[in-house]
């Protein structure tokens, strides 16, 4: 937690470009008719399943969504602190 505090501190965006990408990231948004309800779930869901076989860092993770030309893509971005093992069963 405090590590993220950190790099947001010393973080080298200006508020121009933060505010560039929020509004791009809305007009996706609102383009792909996406409530924050559902992408919220979304992100859970995701999280979920890849928790099955990784450990991440919850606290480093980002969804975004870009649009390039008629094309959207959906961006889940997280570390990964280890590989989980999978536990075999008896058939």
């Amino acid at each position: 937690m405090l590590n993220g505090f950190v790099k947001k501190l010393f973080a080298k965006n200006n508020s121009k470009d933060t505010a560039k990408k929020r509004l791009q990231f809305a007009l996706v948004y609102d383009r792909l008719e996406v409530s924050d309800d559902i992408l919220k779930d979304l992100q859970n869901e995701i999280v979920a399943v890849i928790s099955r076989y990784f450990v991440i860092d919850r606290d480093q993770l980002k969804l975004d969504i870009t649009r390039h030309d008629d094309l959207s893509a959906l961006m889940l971005n997280t570390p990964i602190i280890s590989a989980k093992t999978r536990q075999r069963t008896a058939q």
